[in-house]
Protein backbone atom coordinates (compact mmCIF):
# COMPACT_ATOMS: atom_id res chain seq x y z
CA UNK A 1 0.00 0.00 0.00
CA UNK A 2 1.26 3.27 -0.75
CA UNK A 3 2.64 5.03 2.58
CA UNK A 4 0.73 8.50 1.82
CA UNK A 5 -2.58 6.26 2.00
CA UNK A 6 -1.00 4.12 5.02
CA UNK A 7 -0.87 7.65 6.94
CA UNK A 8 -3.61 9.12 5.86
CA UNK A 9 -5.98 6.35 6.66
CA UNK A 10 -4.60 5.73 10.46
CA UNK A 11 -5.00 9.64 11.36
CA UNK A 12 -8.40 8.61 12.46
CA UNK A 13 -6.75 5.86 14.83
CA UNK A 14 -4.65 8.57 17.15
CA UNK A 15 -5.23 10.48 19.89
CA UNK A 16 -3.14 13.36 20.22
CA UNK A 17 -3.16 15.40 23.58
CA UNK A 18 -2.80 19.44 22.78
CA UNK A 19 -1.79 21.44 25.88
CA UNK A 20 -1.64 25.77 25.19
CA UNK A 21 -3.39 28.70 25.53
CA UNK A 22 -6.99 28.37 25.03
CA UNK A 23 -8.63 31.68 22.80
CA UNK A 24 -12.27 32.13 21.72
CA UNK A 25 -12.80 33.20 18.11
CA UNK A 26 -15.90 35.79 17.73
CA UNK A 27 -15.96 36.90 13.65
CA UNK A 28 -18.80 39.55 13.00
CA UNK A 29 -19.55 39.41 9.15
CA UNK A 30 -21.38 42.38 7.46
CA UNK A 31 -21.49 44.89 4.72
CA UNK A 32 -20.20 48.96 4.30
CA UNK A 33 -21.99 51.06 2.16
CA UNK A 34 -20.76 54.56 4.22
CA UNK A 35 -18.82 56.23 6.19
CA UNK A 36 -19.35 57.19 9.89
CA UNK A 37 -20.27 60.78 10.72
CA UNK A 38 -18.67 60.46 14.11
CA UNK A 39 -15.23 59.57 12.44
CA UNK A 40 -13.50 58.22 9.48
CA UNK A 41 -14.38 54.70 9.62
CA UNK A 42 -16.42 53.01 7.58
CA UNK A 43 -20.03 51.56 9.42
CA UNK A 44 -20.65 47.94 8.93
CA UNK A 45 -23.94 46.82 8.93
CA UNK A 46 -23.66 43.22 10.54
CA UNK A 47 -25.32 40.44 9.07
CA UNK A 48 -23.76 37.42 10.71
CA UNK A 49 -21.80 36.10 13.40
CA UNK A 50 -20.38 33.17 15.29
CA UNK A 51 -17.45 31.52 17.33
CA UNK A 52 -14.92 29.37 16.17
CA UNK A 53 -11.84 28.39 18.22
CA UNK A 54 -8.71 30.19 18.33
CA UNK A 55 -5.72 29.72 19.77
CA UNK A 56 -4.71 26.26 21.00
CA UNK A 57 -8.27 25.40 20.49
CA UNK A 58 -7.98 25.50 17.16
CA UNK A 59 -4.56 23.25 16.72
CA UNK A 60 -7.60 20.62 18.43
CA UNK A 61 -10.42 21.62 15.62
CA UNK A 62 -7.69 21.09 13.16
CA UNK A 63 -6.87 17.40 14.52
CA UNK A 64 -10.64 16.57 15.08
CA UNK A 65 -11.48 17.84 11.44
CA UNK A 66 -8.87 15.00 10.17
CA UNK A 67 -10.95 12.34 12.52
CA UNK A 68 -8.40 11.95 15.09
CA UNK A 69 -9.32 11.94 19.02
CA UNK A 70 -8.45 15.20 20.58
CA UNK A 71 -8.24 15.87 24.70
CA UNK A 72 -7.35 19.55 24.87
CA UNK A 73 -5.73 20.97 28.38
CA UNK A 74 -5.56 24.51 28.87
CA UNK A 75 -7.31 27.26 31.40
CA UNK A 76 -10.82 29.34 30.44
CA UNK A 77 -11.78 32.07 32.43
CA UNK A 78 -14.95 31.92 35.22
CA UNK A 79 -17.29 33.51 32.58
CA UNK A 80 -19.60 33.43 29.09
CA UNK A 81 -17.52 33.29 26.79
CA UNK A 82 -15.14 30.22 28.21
CA UNK A 83 -18.44 28.84 28.22
CA UNK A 84 -19.16 29.33 25.08
CA UNK A 85 -15.60 27.91 23.89
CA UNK A 86 -16.08 24.40 25.98
CA UNK A 87 -19.76 24.30 23.71
CA UNK A 88 -17.91 24.99 20.95
CA UNK A 89 -14.97 22.77 21.00
CA UNK A 90 -17.99 19.81 22.26
CA UNK A 91 -19.85 20.72 19.44
CA UNK A 92 -16.86 19.65 17.28
CA UNK A 93 -16.32 16.31 19.36
CA UNK A 94 -13.33 17.24 21.34
CA UNK A 95 -12.78 16.17 24.64
CA UNK A 96 -12.65 19.05 27.33
CA UNK A 97 -12.61 17.46 30.32
CA UNK A 98 -8.58 18.96 30.12
CA UNK A 99 -10.11 22.33 30.20
CA UNK A 100 -9.52 23.90 33.84
CA UNK A 101 -11.34 27.08 34.74
CA UNK A 102 -8.93 29.55 36.18
CA UNK A 103 -10.69 32.48 37.89
CA UNK A 104 -7.44 34.55 37.59
CA UNK A 105 -8.20 35.42 34.23
CA UNK A 106 -10.77 36.20 31.69
CA UNK A 107 -10.96 33.84 28.85
CA UNK A 108 -9.15 35.13 25.53
CA UNK A 109 -11.18 36.35 22.95
CA UNK A 110 -10.47 38.03 19.80
CA UNK A 111 -13.22 39.35 17.83
CA UNK A 112 -12.68 40.28 14.33
CA UNK A 113 -15.30 42.56 12.26
CA UNK A 114 -15.26 41.34 8.24
CA UNK A 115 -16.61 43.48 5.84
CA UNK A 116 -17.31 42.50 1.75
CA UNK A 117 -14.54 39.47 2.76
CA UNK A 118 -12.06 42.15 4.42
CA UNK A 119 -10.99 42.28 7.94
CA UNK A 120 -12.28 45.82 8.81
CA UNK A 121 -10.33 45.63 12.66
CA UNK A 122 -9.40 43.27 15.48
CA UNK A 123 -10.29 43.34 19.31
CA UNK A 124 -8.81 40.96 21.53
CA UNK A 125 -9.88 40.94 25.10
CA UNK A 126 -6.64 39.30 27.18
CA UNK A 127 -5.28 38.91 30.72
CA UNK A 128 -2.10 37.37 30.64
CA UNK A 129 -1.32 35.49 33.71
CA UNK A 130 1.91 33.52 33.95
CA UNK A 131 1.28 30.74 36.60
CA UNK A 132 4.91 31.47 37.95
CA UNK A 133 4.12 29.89 41.26
CA UNK A 134 3.05 26.62 39.85
CA UNK A 135 -0.06 26.40 41.73
CA UNK A 136 -2.31 25.91 38.68
CA UNK A 137 -0.17 23.35 36.98
CA UNK A 138 0.50 21.56 40.13
CA UNK A 139 -2.89 21.27 41.43
CA UNK A 140 -5.00 20.61 38.33
CA UNK A 141 -3.02 20.14 34.96
CA UNK A 142 -0.48 18.09 36.31
CA UNK A 143 -2.66 15.21 37.77
CA UNK A 144 -4.71 15.38 34.73
CA UNK A 145 -2.08 14.47 32.69
CA UNK A 146 -0.48 12.04 34.23
CA UNK A 147 -3.91 10.49 34.79
CA UNK A 148 -4.87 10.25 31.16
CA UNK A 149 -1.03 10.16 29.80
CA UNK A 150 -1.17 6.53 28.26
CA UNK A 151 -3.95 6.95 25.83
CA UNK A 152 -2.04 9.52 23.89
CA UNK A 153 -0.35 8.93 20.67
CA UNK A 154 1.47 12.18 20.25
CA UNK A 155 1.38 15.35 22.33
CA UNK A 156 1.28 19.10 20.75
CA UNK A 157 2.52 22.63 22.68
CA UNK A 158 0.66 25.51 21.75
CA UNK A 159 2.81 28.12 22.64
CA UNK A 160 0.97 31.58 22.91
CA UNK A 161 2.76 32.91 25.03
CA UNK A 162 -0.38 33.30 27.56
CA UNK A 163 1.28 31.79 30.91
CA UNK A 164 0.13 28.19 30.28
CA UNK A 165 3.41 26.81 28.97
CA UNK A 166 6.02 26.87 31.33
CA UNK A 167 9.27 25.48 31.68
CA UNK A 168 8.03 22.47 34.53
CA UNK A 169 5.05 21.73 32.25
CA UNK A 170 7.26 21.14 28.99
CA UNK A 171 9.68 19.10 31.36
CA UNK A 172 7.27 16.57 32.83
CA UNK A 173 5.42 16.13 29.49
CA UNK A 174 9.06 15.39 27.36
CA UNK A 175 10.15 12.79 30.29
CA UNK A 176 6.82 11.29 30.06
CA UNK A 177 6.54 11.21 26.67
CA UNK A 178 10.10 9.84 25.87
CA UNK A 179 9.47 6.78 28.36
CA UNK A 180 5.89 6.48 26.28
CA UNK A 181 7.52 6.84 23.14
CA UNK A 182 5.62 9.21 21.36
CA UNK A 183 6.42 12.33 19.76
CA UNK A 184 5.66 15.89 21.33
CA UNK A 185 5.72 18.98 18.82
CA UNK A 186 5.87 22.63 19.96
CA UNK A 187 4.68 25.68 18.36
CA UNK A 188 6.94 27.88 19.86
CA UNK A 189 7.35 31.00 21.70
CA UNK A 190 10.34 33.15 21.57
CA UNK A 191 10.81 33.66 25.18
CA UNK A 192 10.47 29.67 26.13
CA UNK A 193 13.43 28.70 23.24
CA UNK A 194 15.31 26.98 26.53
CA UNK A 195 11.98 25.08 27.31
CA UNK A 196 11.85 23.15 24.36
CA UNK A 197 14.82 20.65 24.75
CA UNK A 198 14.40 16.65 23.92
CA UNK A 199 10.62 17.43 22.08
CA UNK A 200 10.44 16.19 18.59
CA UNK A 201 9.87 18.86 16.58
CA UNK A 202 8.97 22.96 16.87
CA UNK A 203 7.54 24.64 14.12
CA UNK A 204 8.16 28.62 13.77
CA UNK A 205 7.18 30.63 10.85
CA UNK A 206 9.72 33.12 9.24
CA UNK A 207 9.25 35.95 11.27
CA UNK A 208 9.48 33.89 14.63
CA UNK A 209 12.15 32.33 13.65
CA UNK A 210 13.89 35.79 12.75
CA UNK A 211 12.90 36.98 16.27
CA UNK A 212 14.77 33.97 17.68
CA UNK A 213 18.05 33.70 15.80
CA UNK A 214 18.15 38.08 16.94
CA UNK A 215 17.65 36.91 21.27
CA UNK A 216 20.67 35.51 20.83
CA UNK A 217 23.93 37.08 21.39
CA UNK A 218 26.29 37.59 18.74
CA UNK A 219 28.66 35.39 20.28
CA UNK A 220 26.10 32.43 20.26
CA UNK A 221 25.06 33.51 16.89
CA UNK A 222 29.03 32.93 15.66
CA UNK A 223 29.39 30.17 17.71
CA UNK A 224 26.73 27.96 16.10
CA UNK A 225 27.20 29.34 12.69
CA UNK A 226 24.71 31.59 12.32
CA UNK A 227 25.89 34.70 9.95
CA UNK A 228 22.37 36.49 9.57
CA UNK A 229 19.37 37.14 11.31
CA UNK A 230 17.26 38.65 8.33
CA UNK A 231 16.06 35.37 6.18
CA UNK A 232 15.40 36.77 2.86
CA UNK A 233 16.83 33.80 0.82
CA UNK A 234 16.59 30.08 0.97
CA UNK A 235 20.14 29.68 1.30
CA UNK A 236 19.90 31.89 4.85
CA UNK A 237 17.36 30.41 6.11
CA UNK A 238 18.88 27.02 5.69
CA UNK A 239 21.96 28.14 7.13
CA UNK A 240 20.66 29.48 9.95
CA UNK A 241 18.36 26.68 10.55
CA UNK A 242 21.12 24.19 11.06
CA UNK A 243 22.64 26.36 13.60
CA UNK A 244 19.39 26.85 15.61
CA UNK A 245 18.73 23.26 15.35
CA UNK A 246 21.95 22.63 16.91
CA UNK A 247 21.99 25.51 19.48
CA UNK A 248 18.50 24.35 20.65
CA UNK A 249 19.29 20.56 20.69
CA UNK A 250 15.82 18.87 19.77
CA UNK A 251 14.79 16.31 17.31
CA UNK A 252 13.91 18.07 14.52
CA UNK A 253 12.92 21.71 13.29
CA UNK A 254 10.09 22.68 10.82
CA UNK A 255 9.98 26.44 9.80
CA UNK A 256 7.12 27.58 7.52
CA UNK A 257 7.88 30.43 4.78
CA UNK A 258 4.49 31.42 3.82
CA UNK A 259 4.93 31.88 -0.24
CA UNK A 260 8.17 30.00 0.22
CA UNK A 261 7.32 26.84 1.27
CA UNK A 262 8.45 24.86 4.25
CA UNK A 263 11.52 23.99 5.26
CA UNK A 264 12.50 20.93 7.31
CA UNK A 265 15.75 20.43 9.39
CA UNK A 266 17.43 16.92 11.08
CA UNK A 267 19.79 16.14 13.07
CA UNK A 268 22.48 14.84 10.56
CA UNK A 269 20.71 15.53 7.76
CA UNK A 270 20.47 18.43 4.60
CA UNK A 271 17.64 20.82 4.70
CA UNK A 272 14.76 19.24 3.26
CA UNK A 273 12.91 21.93 1.16
CA UNK A 274 9.28 21.90 0.23
CA UNK A 275 8.07 24.50 -2.57
CA UNK A 276 4.46 26.63 -1.36
CA UNK A 277 1.14 23.59 -2.29
CA UNK A 278 -1.09 27.35 -2.19
CA UNK A 279 -2.36 27.86 -6.14
CA UNK A 280 -4.41 31.08 -4.15
CA UNK A 281 -3.65 32.70 -0.88
CA UNK A 282 -7.17 34.10 0.91
CA UNK A 283 -6.27 34.07 4.78
CA UNK A 284 -2.97 32.66 6.71
CA UNK A 285 -4.28 32.83 10.03
CA UNK A 286 -4.43 29.81 11.15
CA UNK A 287 -1.97 28.17 8.96
CA UNK A 288 0.39 27.40 11.78
CA UNK A 289 -2.21 25.36 13.08
CA UNK A 290 -3.40 23.66 10.57
CA UNK A 291 0.85 23.08 9.86
CA UNK A 292 1.55 21.74 13.62
CA UNK A 293 -1.90 20.03 13.95
CA UNK A 294 -1.50 17.60 10.59
CA UNK A 295 2.47 17.36 10.81
CA UNK A 296 2.28 16.10 15.12
CA UNK A 297 -0.46 13.72 14.22
CA UNK A 298 1.27 12.25 10.83
CA UNK A 299 3.98 11.17 13.07
CA UNK A 300 1.56 10.08 15.48
CA UNK A 301 0.32 7.47 12.55
CA UNK A 302 4.15 6.38 12.45
CA UNK A 303 4.99 9.01 9.25
CA UNK A 304 8.52 10.04 9.44
CA UNK A 305 9.28 13.89 9.47
CA UNK A 306 9.66 14.37 6.01
CA UNK A 307 6.40 12.42 5.09
CA UNK A 308 4.79 14.08 8.19
CA UNK A 309 6.23 17.85 7.09
CA UNK A 310 5.32 17.29 2.75
CA UNK A 311 1.60 16.10 4.07
CA UNK A 312 1.46 19.27 6.21
CA UNK A 313 2.68 21.41 3.15
CA UNK A 314 -0.10 20.08 0.97
CA UNK A 315 -2.95 21.38 3.91
CA UNK A 316 -1.22 24.95 4.42
CA UNK A 317 -2.08 24.93 0.81
CA UNK A 318 -5.80 23.76 1.50
CA UNK A 319 -6.07 26.64 4.47
CA UNK A 320 -5.05 29.59 3.00
CA UNK A 321 -7.27 29.31 0.50
CA UNK A 322 -10.37 29.55 3.16
CA UNK A 323 -11.47 32.53 5.39
CA UNK A 324 -10.33 33.12 9.07
CA UNK A 325 -8.73 29.78 11.34
CA UNK A 326 -10.07 27.36 8.75
CA UNK A 327 -9.50 23.59 8.95
CA UNK A 328 -8.77 21.00 6.25
CA UNK A 329 -11.11 17.86 5.91
CA UNK A 330 -9.65 14.38 5.32
CA UNK A 331 -11.09 14.47 1.80
CA UNK A 332 -9.65 17.78 0.51
CA UNK A 333 -6.28 16.12 1.94
CA UNK A 334 -6.65 13.21 -0.31
CA UNK A 335 -7.72 15.43 -3.21
CA UNK A 336 -4.75 17.94 -3.20
CA UNK A 337 -2.30 14.46 -2.73
CA UNK A 338 -4.41 12.37 -5.81
CA UNK A 339 -0.72 12.17 -7.29
CA UNK A 340 0.55 10.48 -4.41
CA UNK A 341 -2.37 8.52 -2.90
Amino acid sequence: MNKYKTVLEDLKNRHVLVVGDLMLDEYIKGSVSRISPEAPVPVVVQEDAFFTPGGASNVANNLSSLGAKVTVVGRIGKDTEGEILKKVLEERGIRTTGVMVDPRLHTILKTRIIAQHQQVVRVDREQVVDDSDGLFYDEKVAPFIHKHFSQFDAVILSDYGKGVIQAPLVEDITRMAKKAGIPVVVDPKVEHLKFYGHVASITPNRKEMETALKSLEPETRKTFGIMATRLDSLDAVKAAGKGLLTYLGIDSLLVTLGEGGMCLFEEGKEPFHLPTRAQEVFDVSGAGDTVIAVFALCLAAGADKKLAADIANHAAGIVVAKMGAACVTPDELIAAMKVKV
